[in-house]
């Protein structure tokens, strides 16, 4: 048949020749033990970002070359063939699982540890055209359990407490007739530290060294403070009245020195700058005073559609924030009669007004009870930053000017204190203690204390931001006065 082989008329098979077996053998060599063959003829590549110095010429550098210079390609591993990493992470979760006294484990070495018994036989390296970055990682975030347990051969770095805030105030003074109105500002300290407060139709002084307080003025029956500002050097008052005027005082000769018009409604607000004073009423208007001229105002501005009862200049005196009852936040220059930058996104009125003293341009507001929140803003690029709800009217806010932090007084539901750590608005402390709204807030001059009023006609003061070296040592105020007095 056509499709069958002829065979050969002999029964044996003649071996192959020598050169064929041995050809084969070597074939069958390389193939069992592929990975130890290296071909003669074929460069050798390396799956790692480390570099061969194998043909390097260190002596054109001046460096030793290291013993281990030709296993610079091989992964470290420990002495039974596993990988070093590996057996760490065996050895601490062990150590995590069946305590530090567990038979047979061996106290994992820290790379200081493992470099300073190494360093006698190895010699000091010069990093030179080094390729690979090594970053020193804690044997502690190999384990699975992050447990505040001790593990052995572990250093584990100190965590630093947060600052601890007093929840009492240290001082509390009655304050009779101390209005419950959110719309006005009868409270301020100076930079002589001496505490004004408006009470019914009088303004009063209380040194806060001395504890002394004295009578400034009484504007009679038939007007009632409504707002006190004093100058940045601590010397002279401004007093906002219920009639529309506004009044400067000599602190120190309790005399009145000039009184302005303008205003047809109430003051509820005043802010200096320097020689400048400016002034908002429920007119809806701010003027522009400067004490020196002869004129009660030099300028008018005009925005706002509703009563203004926040105003706020900047640490560097060129840009005013006003806010209003018509929820509007406003900025304006030094210059301008029609605000520069105009903010709407808070839903009620808008009192609490502060700039940063740590950056410029950064502006923080809070609204009313409808709003709830407090809102940061960039005045330098016109944004908004960040928002946060804090769950009840926002009544003032201030800034620390030892620390990046910042403190709010609330109203309606909760009639708090909370102390804010900034940017991550986090809470350090939430002071509670008034039983009406906390519509009055001034900072001491030193930046440790703030004074709260309330319409429980109370004032009272705490110690909230630490000193400028960050040491909480007691204030000249805090030292010297407790317990509970009356301001008149």
């Amino acid at each position: 048949m056509d499709d069958q082989v002829p065979r050969s008329s002999s029964s044996t098979v003649s071996p192959p020749p020598a050169s064929s077996l041995t050809f084969n053998k070597c074939h069958v060599d390389r193939m069992i033990n592929s990975s130890h063959y290296c071909s003669p003829s074929r460069t050798i590549y390396s799956d790692r970002f480390i570099p061969s110095r194998s043909a390097s010429k260190f002596a054109l550098f001046d460096i030793p070359a290291s013993p281990t210079s030709a296993a610079a390609g091989a992964s470290p591993t420990a002495p039974d063939g596993r990988d070093d990493s590996s057996s760490a992470y065996t050895t601490l979760l062990r150590t995590a699982l069946f305590g530090p006294d567990a038979a047979g484990v061996p106290v994992p070495l820290t790379p200081e540890k493992r470099t300073s018994s190494a360093s006698v036989m190895t010699l000091p390296s010069r990093n030179i055209f080094r390729y690979k970055t090594e970053t020193r990682q804690s044997f502690h975030s190999l384990s699975p359990f992050m447990s505040d347990d001790a593990v052995p051969g572990v250093n584990h770095s100190p965590v630093k407490a947060p600052r601890k805030v007093s929840r009492s105030p240290y001082k509390v003074l009655d304050a009779p007739a101390l209005q419950d109105d959110f719309y006005l500002n009868l409270v301020d300290w100076s930079s002589h530290n001496v505490l004004a407060v408006g009470l019914g139709n009088c303004v009063y002084l209380w040194n806060a060294c001395s504890s002394k307080v004295t009578k400034l003025c009484d504007l009679g029956i038939d007007d009632c403070v409504c707002s006190v500002g004093w100058a940045q050097r601590g010397t002279h008052l401004a007093v906002g009245t219920s009639n529309g005027k506004v009044q400067i005082w000599d602190a120190a000769r309790c005399r009145k020195i000039r009184s302005m018009e303008g205003h047809r409604l109430r003051v509820g607000a005043l802010a200096w700058s320097s020689s400048l004073l400016s002034s908002g009423g429920r007119d809806k208007n701010i003027y522009q005073r400067d004490i020196r001229a002869q004129e009660d105002f030099v300028s008018k501005l005009s925005g706002h559609k509703s009563e203004v009862c926040g105003l706020k200049w900047s640490y560097d005196n060129r840009e005013l924030a006003s806010g209003g009852n018509d929820n509007r936040l406003f900025v304006w220059n030094q210059h301008s009669t029609q605000p520069v930058l105009k903010y709407c996104e808070h839903t009620a009125a808008v009192k609490a007004i502060a700039w940063s003293p740590h950056l410029h341009g950064l502006l923080a507001s809070g609204g009313g009870t409808a709003d709830r929140c407090i809102r940061f803003w960039n005045t330098t690029t016109n944004s908004h930053l960040s928002c946060m709800d804090t769950g009840s009217q926002v009544c003032n806010l201030v800034w620390s000017k030892n620390v990046n932090e910042l403190v709010s007084t609330h109203g309606y539901s909760q009639n708090q204190i909370i102390v804010w750590r900034y940017p991550n608005m986090s809470k350090l402390a939430t002071l509670t203690g008034h039983t009406y709204r906390v519509l009055y807030l001034a900072i001491s001059p030193d930046g440790q204390t703030i004074v709260t009023g309330a319409g429980d006609e109370t004032l009272r003061f705490w110690n909230v931001f630490p000193s400028p070296k960050s040491q909480n040592t007691d204030s000249e105020i805090g030292a010297s006065s407790l317990g509970r007095t009356i301001i008149r």
